[in-house]
């Protein structure tokens, strides 16, 4: 067995592996990334393209912001059509200026991973039967098998960057974790077309028929996607079912100017609330999805992600270069007051937007109609009102990051 050693053992190489070990790199913490897939599998992941201010500044701060800022979109608002009627949600003026950015997480990752290669930065993909050993001592470690030769990697920290099926939050004793779960009755179905998108901004949609959302990727790439049943799958949808059910949801005037063609990518995804306490156990930190998932109707995953990301790398910054003893056991404190806030917000853009037939209101012990009663109660209070509005806005955007 190959010995190895690191000051942080950071297990995958998502986006927020690579933001992790691009950070540290720059304030001279050595890392070492370990990855179960091959690199060209990560880019070839379909997912979000919404960051917030605070990522792209992070993003900036790691150096890796160039083709973002040249090829990205500034979004000053996006609506909500709410039964065929759009509200914008003024993004720019409700916040004292802030937006977001809209720039695919496949493009984060690929900049990322071009910036750890231009560094020299040691990643070791396409690893198997990865273990955590000794999280709990003074000395963890990390053994893993590539290409047939078995490693051992010393370090003082690992970082669970790996997903919600990944290794990371496994190797914490189940009696020494808490995990909080809300699976919601549907799915979101996703379609990638290289078409112009239907508007400039996203559009979230409450319809009779069940939620939809219009989003893009770029000028000549659009992003789609519809509620759908879990028990439907992607062979019952083709291109043309699904561009006719589009245009039932978005609001009249874009669905007439909906340009329609074929899908280069097409999936189900269920949505689901997960959160695990703590965060950290001994010298393992978890971070993103290793920790927490969220549904996609606040465009909060990667965001998210990057707020435990800035934490970790500010706390363990403050260990190795500012000589503060101690300073990374507040991560998991930190990391989970925002993390709530935004679970909380993705869970109430859920309750408003789906049709949840009758399983959010068995859940809240009320009939149906009493609850879609209270949720039109809801959107016209939020959505008629600026106060209501800028609450919405203020989230979206993204709350700041705690005080390091």
């Amino acid at each position: 067995m190959q010995s190895i050693k690191t000051n942080v053992a950071i297990i995958g190489a998502g986006p927020s592996g690579l933001l992790l070990g691009q950070l540290l790199a720059k304030q001279g913490i050595d890392n070492i990334i370990i990855e179960r897939v091959a690199a060209d599998y990560i880019l070839g992941r379909i997912r979000a393209g919404i960051l917030e201010q605070g990522l792209v500044d992070l993003l900036h701060e790691a150096d890796v912001y160039q083709r973002m800022d040249e090829e990205g979109h500034v979004h000053d608002g996006f609506a909500i059509s709410y039964y065929g009627k759009a509200y914008r949600i003024d993004l720019h003026e409700l916040t004292e200026g802030k937006t977001v950015m809209c720039y695919g997480q496949t493009e984060v990752t690929r900049d990322l991973m071009a910036a750890r290669q231009t560094s020299g930065l040691s990643t070791y993909y396409s690893s198997s039967n990865v273990t955590l050993h000794g999280i709990e001592t003074a000395h963890p470690c990390v053994t893993f098998e590539q290409d047939g030769v078995s490693y051992k990697l010393e370090c003082d920290y690992i970082a669970g960057c790996d997903g919600f099926h990944g290794v990371s939050r496994q190797s914490i004793p189940a009696d020494k974790r808490e995990e909080f779960e809300r699976v919601y009755p549907f799915g979101w179905l996703g379609v990638l077309s290289d078409t112009p998108p239907v508007a400039d901004e996203l559009i979230y949609c409450k319809t009779e028929r069940g939620f939809a959302l219009a989003s893009m990727r770029s000028s000549t790439r659009s992003r789609y996607y519809l509620q759908v049943p879990l028990s439907d799958k992607v062979e019952q949808w083709d291109d043309q079912r699904f561009w006719d059910e589009l245009k039932l949801r978005l609001p009249p005037e874009s669905a007439a100017s909906l340009v329609t063609g074929p899908s280069i990518e097409k999936s189900i995804a269920p949505l689901r609330s997960f959160v695990c306490e703590p965060m950290q156990l001994g010298k393992l930190f978890l971070v993103g999805d290793a920790a927490h998932i969220v549904p996609p109707t606040g465009a909060k995953g990667l965001n998210l992600a990057a707020s435990d990301v800035a934490i970790l790398y500010r706390l363990l910054n403050k260990e190795y270069n500012e000589n503060q003893a101690n300073a990374s056991q507040r991560y998991s404190e930190l990391a989970l007051s925002r993390v709530w806030q935004a679970e909380r917000f993705s869970w109430w853009m859920s309750n408003m937007l789906h049709d949840f037939k009758d399983d959010a209101g068995k859940a809240n012990n009320m009939d149906q109609k009493t609850f879609e009663r209270f949720m039109k109660s809801e959107l016209d209070f939020y959505l008629n009102s600026k106060a209501g509005q800028k609450v919405i806005a203020e989230q979206y955007v993204g709350l700041p990051y705690p005080e390091i």
